[in-house]
């Protein structure tokens, strides 16, 4: 059996001739389009090769991880086992030193009794006997004392000696192991590294979704009418687990949250205020800015537009009056939210605005604004929080807020909208999260309607978002098409609405038959499937579906863009946390 070491040699040999062979194809053929083809075919063949081949190589990795994990343990406690036995020398070393001069004097007392002090003088000096048996007596009595002073203490440095050397040696010996142990682990984590950068870069060189088709899913989404602001109570999203939709087995995509999940979790902002959290600190989970207090409050901002509820707006409010007009939280809820949602509001309107030179809209796309003002409690939560502004660099930052974000933050950066130093990723969660059970009992935004809820629905199925089984093996198709042949991509938009590139749109049986064509099983019925997730960033990466097909694994972006692509009516996955329930 091959070593570790060997089976990743072989590994990156199989991927350099990979390499090798892409880069070395002719330049130029008779035919444009089939070199493309070729070229990608090529592509395709390379990745799917790269991950067999790293798939064995991660299960090393975890086993070694796992024996280094058992062996890092041993070696912190001898660490901390040798920094004791360090400390207890230094101390023994420090008494030592204040019996120095006690054992000089001790050992030159000693030399002089025993050579230098004759009995006889002691016998011609005394008078009487008595006093001549109590001198020689004291003297024996010193001499011996002496003798065991000097042999204790000898003793001990002989021994402090020795341990001290033992311990100097046991330090490069751990210092050797600890090396040897980081040594492997930082080979074979690299080594995976590369592969999956490769495996990553042949992803990127094959085609994406066209343009078309990408507007497709954008219209898709749209048609959810997913909220913006906790305020509102419509939407799309309906949890179906408990609805029949008069089929089994059955599966549903459920999303955490809803697609903004930057700055300010209104959802979670409620569950923190109940937790006891005041609006300072709960605004501290969701922002890196200054809470900022006496801020001018005598900026004007001018509202132009049209909401939701068809009122034309073309007025100047003073910021703390604009404020009470404001409708994006419930009055109702605690007020420490209430707070917090007034400040992240006062931020947003004055960075939007850059403190009133410019307009603002009335509408969810920026705040809602109506012209009646606002309830008794949130007008209280603005005149409590006046002058109060979070600010980046002494400006007021643009506090972006959502009603949901499923128990994560994520910064603006991380959602594909420009680098803010002010937003921040971050798990929103009372305790920490192990899997999906734990999310869903400790983030704080988990009483919100659109927590977990799966998106759009199919009347002829008792209003659900619920598929059949062979309908999740056609998007599973649908994906293992268009990865082994990017051609084939303008056919494989949703069945029951119109092309959006313009052309055929190849039903199921075509799907399977097109695979078939290039040599590829292809799935008639999914029996189950699993999701794999980063519980640091909370995004789905990887689904696994077994059927009669076999077993697939699956990048988590890949399946949701061909399963919002696929997935008839206007059943979506709408953000980058999901899970697949089936009964």
């Amino acid at each position: 059996m091959l070593s570790a070491k060997k089976f990743l040699v072989a590994i990156l040999a199989v991927l350099s001739l990979l390499l090798t062979t892409y880069y070395l194809l002719p330049a130029v053929f008779a035919d444009e389009i089939e070199d493309l083809q070729k070229q990608i075919d090529s592509l395709n063949h390379a990745r799917e090769l790269s991950v067999n081949a790293t798939k064995p190589l991660e299960g090393q990795l975890e086993s070694l991880q796992r024996q280094l994990a058992q062996i890092q343990a041993t070696i912190d406690n001898l660490v901390a086992g040798i920094a004791q036995k360090q400390k207890d020398l230094d101390t023994r070393e420090d008494k030592l030193a204040l019996q120095q001069a006690l054992l000089e004097q001790r050992i030159k007392a000693y030399y002089i009794r025993s050579y230098l002090t004759d009995p006889l003088l002691v016998i011609l000096s005394s008078i009487q006997a008595g006093d001549l048996f109590r001198e020689l007596s004291y003297r024996q009595s010193v001499t011996k004392e002496d003798r065991q002073i000097i042999s204790s203490i000898t003793a001990e440095v002989v021994s402090l000696l020795t341990e001290k050397e033992k311990l100097e040696k046991d330090k490069a010996r751990l210092a050797l192991i600890q090396a040897d142990v980081d040594k492997n682990a930082k080979f074979l984590g690299g080594e995976i590294k590369k592969a999956k950068a490769y495996q990553a870069d042949l992803g990127k060189q094959i085609a994406s979704l066209s343009a078309r088709q990408q507007e497709l899913i954008a219209a898709k989404l749209a048609s959810l009418n997913i909220p913006r602001s906790a305020y509102t109570m419509q939407g799309g999203c309906v949890d179906d687990r408990g609805i029949d939709p008069g089929f089994s087995p059955r599966f549903a995509a459920f999303t955490y949250g809803v697609p903004n999940r930057v700055g300010l979790n209104q959802y979670g902002a409620k569950g923190r205020a109940e937790a006891g959290q005041s609006a300072q600190t709960i605004l501290s989970a969701y922002f890196n800015a200054d809470y900022t207090t006496g801020y001018s409050t005598g900026i004007n901002i001018h509202v132009s537009g049209r909401n939701e509820y068809g009122q034309s707006f073309d007025e100047n409010y003073n910021i703390e009056e604009y404020l009470k007009h404001l409708y994006e939280m419930p009055a109702g809820w605690p007020f420490e939210a209430l707070k917090a949602q007034a400040i992240a509001a006062r931020s947003y309107a004055l960075a939007y605005t850059n403190n009133g030179s410019g307009p603002i809209c009335p509408s969810q796309q920026c705040q809602v604004v109506k012209k009646e003002t606002n309830d008794g409690n949130w007008q209280a939560a603005v005149a409590a929080t006046s002058g109060i502004v979070l600010t980046n660099g002494g400006s007021p930052a643009k506090a972006w807020f959502s009603s949901t974000h499923g128990g994560y933050v994520f910064s603006s950066g991380s959602i594909g909208w420009n680098n803010t130093s002010w937003t921040k990723n971050a798990i929103d969660t009372s305790s920490p999260v192990g899997n999906f059970s734990d999310l869903q009992n400790n983030a704080y935004d988990k009483g919100s309607p659109w927590f977990y809820c799966d998106w759009g629905s199919r009347a002829g199925y008792n209003k659900t978002a619920w598929l059949k089984s062979d309908e999740l093996a056609d998007i599973v198709n649908v994906l293992l098409l268009a990865k082994a042949d990017s051609s084939t991509q303008t056919h494989l938009s949703q069945t029951d609405k119109s092309n959006p590139d313009g052309t055929d749109t190849w039903d199921a049986g075509r799907v399977r038959q097109e695979l078939q064509n290039r040599g590829i099983k292809s799935f008639n019925s999914i029996s189950s499937v699993s999701v794999g997730w980063d519980t640091g960033s909370g995004r789905s990466t990887q689904v696994s579906v077994s059927g009669d097909g076999g077993t697939q694994s699956i990048n988590a972006t890949d399946f949701k863009n061909f399963f919002n692509l696929r997935a008839p009516a206007n059943i979506q996955i709408v953000g980058p946390l999901f899970n697949i329930e089936q009964k």
